[in-house]
Parts: C-alpha cells; sequence; structure tokens
C-alpha cells in the first residue's frame, strides 16, 4: 500500500499534509480517526499509504457524500471499503465510534479550519469575497449568521466580534450593523462585508477588513470552540497505546484550546505559587501521554505561496503511550 498519494480533488488543498502524516506515522492494520473529513484530503492519503481503516467524521451531508464517492477506491477485499463515513460533529466522536463498534483507535486527525468546499461555495455564505446568503452554518440546522446579524443586540454582537473574530473594533462593528440592518435586513454576504469595511480600515496586514467579523459570527454560529472542547476531552480516552492526536488550527483561539488540553493529557500543568497550599497536594504525575510537538510547527515557505490559506496553520501532535489508568497507577519518579 506504500507508495505516491492518489491525487487530491482539486476544490481541496489539505493543508500541512506532509507534516500530518509525519506525526500521525499511519501503518498497517491500525484504525484511524478523520474527525473533520472536508474534501477527504487526509483520510485519501492515510488509506494510501497503508492497509488500514478509517473512520471519518463530518456534520456537514455535502462532506459525507463526498465520501461515500471515495469509499469504493479503497476496498477492504470483502466486498466493503475501509473508508467508513459518520455524519456528526467531532463534539460527538466517541459516541459516534462506539455506534460503529470502535472504542480504541491508533490515531485521530483534526483540522480545525473550514472546508475549502465550504469558503468556495456562495451559497454556504462563509465568504465576504462572494455574494450570498448570508448563512455560515456548517450543517444545516440551527440559527444562520443573519438571524444573529439581525436580531442580536448590540453589545451582545459587539462582544461575539471581539472575543471569537478578535477585532479591536468590534463595538464600532456592531454600531455599523445595527444601523444598517435598521434600513433593511442584512441578507447576503456582500451587505455585511461592506458595512465592516465602511469602519474598518485595511492594515499592513493585507487581510481584508471583514476578515475578523466572519471569523466571529462564524464561530458563534457552529458553536465552534464548544465543540473543540468537547473532542479535546474525548480524543485522549480514545487512543490506543502508541496512537497519536495531530491537531491542525488556524487562529490563536483554537490554538490555545489545543495546547493547553495536550498540555493537561501529558501532565505539563502549570506550577502552582510556592505560598498557594495547593503546592502541598498538586503534582502532575504519569498520565499516559507525551508531547510530539514542544512548539507548534508551521507551515514551509513554500506551501504558503502556494496555498495562502495554510498561512496561519499551526501543527500540534501527542502520544498516548500507556492506557491512563494504568500510568496514573504507577509511583511517580
Amino acid at each position: 500500500m506504500n507508495g505516491p498519494f492518489p491525487p487530491h480533488d482539486p476544490g481541496h488543498v489539505p493543508v500541512m499534509l506532509a507534516e500530518v502524516m509525519e506525526y500521525l506515522a499511519p501503518h498497517d492494520s491500525a484504525r484511524y480517526v478523520d474527525g473533520t473529513f472536508g474534501g477527504g484530503g487526509y483520510a485519501r492519503a492515510i488509506l494510501a499509504s497503508c492497509n488500514c481503516q478509517l473512520w471519518g467524521i463530518d456534520r456537514d451531508p455535502a462532506a459525507i457524500a463526498r465520501g461515500e464517492a471515495l469509499a469504493p477506491a479503497f476496498p477492504d477485499g470483502h466486498g466493503g471499503t475501509r473508508l467508513h463515513l459518520l455524519h456528526g460533529g467531532f463534539a460527538d466522536m466517541a459516541a459516534l465510534l462506539a455506534e460503529d463498534g470502535v472504542t480504541k483507535v491508533d490515531g485521530i486527525v483534526l483540522d480545525l479550519g473550514v472546508s475549502s468546499y465550504q469558503i468556495d461555495e456562495a451559497e454556504r455564505g462563509f465568504s465576504f469575497r462572494m455574494d450570498g446568503p448570508l448563512d455560515m452554518r456548517m450543517n444545516d440546522t440551527g440559527p444562520t449568521a443573519a438571524d444573529v446579524v439581525n436580531t442580536l443586540p448590540e453589545a451582545e454582537l459587539a462582544d461575539i466580534i471581539y472575543h471569537y473574530g478578535e477585532e479591536r473594533l468590534s463595538r464600532r462593528v456592531a454600531r455599523a450593523i445595527v444601523t444598517a440592518r435598521a434600513e433593511a435586513p442584512l441578507l447576503r454576504t456582500t451587505q455585511l462585508a461592506d458595512v465592516v469595511r465602511s469602519v474598518v480600515r485595511p492594515d499592513r496586514s493585507g487581510i481584508d477588513p471583514a476578515t475578523r467579523t466572519f471569523q466571529g459570527l462564524r464561530i458563534h454560529v457552529n458553536d465552534e470552540l464548544g465543540q473543540i472542547r468537547a473532542v479535546l476531552e474525548q480524543a485522549p480516552g480514545l487512543l490506543a497505546p502508541g496512537g497519536r492526536l495531530v491537531v491542525v488550527s488556524f487562529h490563536s483561539l483554537e490554538d490555545r484550546l489545543v495546547k493547553q488540553a495536550m498540555l493537561r493529557a501529558a501532565g505539563r500543568v502549570p506550577a502552582p505559587s510556592r505560598h498557594d497550599p495547593r503546592a502541598m497536594t498538586e503534582r502532575a504525575g504519569p498520565t499516559g501521554f507525551k508531547l510530539l510537538t514542544g512548539r507548534p510547527i508551521r507551515p514551509g515557505a513554500e506551501e504558503t505561496h502556494r496555498n495562502p490559506r495554510a498561512r496561519s496553520a499551526r501543527l500540534r501532535a501527542m502520544e498516548c503511550i500507556a492506557p491512563p489508568s494504568i500510568a496514573a497507577s504507577e509511583p511517580a519518579a
């Protein structure tokens, strides 16, 4: 099974693919999970690299449909396929896998960015560069971004844009949105982008002024940080000894959650002050996990030149070295 990866769908460019494969280290007879199937870039490469089984999870029905079309390319030799699709959010990873009879896996990969398909399809409403309905939902349920910008109070909008979009001019943007919606509802992506650009000027970074506001609304609409926290709590318990978790994030809010979760799993908690009574009782003993990346791995210059969407990517990885229940019972050195 080893050899060149099959060609990827030109509509989807998997970010940091070589680095993901290096840290995941797929091998024969193993089980893997791609918790953010999207365009199937990672899944395709993993399945092509060895004789393994892979479960792809995505809450976007369009992603599941793409996976079903891809599955026949990876037969299992018994009339079935080595690619198994699970429709749902990765926050429900443990339950989704359990329904398929899977409780332990040898590797999990997560790409926390928005799928290229979602960005490039104007009707999904993720892009401020193309006109489309102001939607931004990764699935087809719940309030849309239009519902949010046209109904929430100004202060709540400002908080969303500030905390999730990291937009320092969030109050100015929220005020402009409320003023604009009083004249007519904001129902299109270009409408909202124009409102934001009217009060936020371009800076030296070259990033569109609407970027941070769109990010904040997208994160809110899809509860992205809540989903990430949930999967990071479950993933360590799903890894078999030697199993690896590899996560690619795209902005500081995501990366901070990943960093903190991996540090906790590896027992690398900040030491309390020697004046704090907890210093007498809190010690980070063996946990059964080790960090594979001390600092986040960044994409190379060639990749960022070829794929500008990769420029903010950060990869972190850890490995299960023993079942946590066993490691926790061992005496500290």
